[in-house]
């Protein structure tokens, strides 16, 4: 039975709940050792090698980049590897840097041995990846100063630095761009035991009563991803605090939810609506991306990002050749029969 199913039992008057993230809470709930990170075991010791073997030969550890869903702890981990490595890190991102100048003065204020973390490493213009391949192998940064017949070239040694990028789509990295990291991590979803971890950790920070089947059924909506389940936890939070007694079991977790119209499974109005767009709309597809994006009114990107990474997790959409389809397990948990033309779905 769907959480859903109590959502109209209350009151119109119900302050809206506001999902603003609070970036002083979410620097909070962030892990600051390797202890505090759960989850991603083969990550962190793959990493934690590669730290203390730099460390050794007193060098800058390897370049690294990690791919992977969004919210499932890459820029958490460069962090931890700058505190594990004792070193400062800098942090941008691949849309901030416009032009090469920016990307030169970036790095000709590096430090040795300190670590830059690009975030969505993979929107990065090429003009700028141009300059960043002599940076990332032989730490010397080449301008070009002027134009035309008086243009001449200027080579600048760099410190030895680390770049960490962390990208959500590693098919749009440039093979050059790519092969030039040292060490290439996929962070995957987590399962619900370490969720759950997550939950009674970041509850016990932001100092929340929870009690086990509370923290199971938040885990259980969290789309097997950390940032989710730290943002639910809170409104969770702001609704007990309201409506409840500041205790957070079961029964405030539903209604909270209800509120969210979040299903039990973690399913949202967007990606409800996805999954029906696909099934009434176009019989089940195949339906390619521009089709399902324009009948839902979703942008690609978001589609791509946000909704189609869990679906594809817990198989309820597939993709093909020819595009988009539901299968069985969507059709399973919507109640929707399967017509005689779809049969290649059974």
């Amino acid at each position: 039975m769907s959480i859903l199913s109590g959502k109209n039992s209350f009151p119109d008057n119900i302050p809206e709940i506001v999902e603003e993230e609070d970036e002083v809470l979410d620097l909070t709930l962030r892990p600051s050792t390797w202890a505090d990170y759960i989850g991603q075991d083969k990550v962190k010791s793959n990493v934690h090698i590669i730290i203390e073997a730099a460390k050794k030969r007193k060098e800058a550890p390897e370049h690294m980049l990690f791919y992977g869903a969004s919210g499932l702890g890459k820029t958490t981990l460069a962090h931890l590897v700058a505190k594990e490595a004792n070193t400062n890190i800098r942090v941008t991102s691949g849309p901030a840097i416009e032009k090469a100048g920016d990307l030169a003065a970036i790095l000709t204020n590096l430090s040795d041995k300190d670590i830059l973390f690009i975030d969505e490493i993979h929107r990065l213009n090429k003009l700028c990846e141009e300059i960043i391949y002599p940076a990332m192998e032989d730490y010397k940064l080449n301008l070009i100063l002027g134009r035309g017949p008086m243009a001449r070239t200027m080579e600048i040694d760099l410190p030895k630095f680390t770049l960490i990028g962390a990208t959500t789509r590693l098919g749009r990295l440039s093979s050059p761009l790519r092969n030039r990291f040292g060490a290439t991590f996929q962070m995957t979803f987590y399962s619900e035991k370490d969720i759950k971890k997550i939950i009674l950790r970041s509850a016990q920070i932001l100092n929340v009563k929870i009690d086990e089947a509370a923290a199971e059924l938040i885990a259980k909506c969290a789309r097997l991803t950390p940032r989710v389940a730290n943002r639910l936890l809170k409104r969770v939070r702001d609704f007990s605090q309201v409506k409840g007694h500041g205790l957070i079991n079961s029964e405030i977790v539903k209604k909270a939810l209800g509120v969210l119209e979040i299903d039990e499974i973690g399913l949202e109005s967007g990606d409800r609506r996805i999954i029906e767009a696909i099934i009434h709309k176009f019989n089940g597809g195949p339906v390619g991306l521009g089709t399902l994006a324009a009948a839902t009114s979703e942008e690609e990107e978001t589609i791509l990002d946000i909704y189609e990474p869990y679906l594809m997790q817990i198989g309820f959409i597939e993709r093909t050749t020819r595009g988009r389809m539901a299968t069985k397990n969507a059709y399973d948990y919507f109640g929707i029969k399967i017509k005689s033309d779809q049969n290649r779905l059974i």
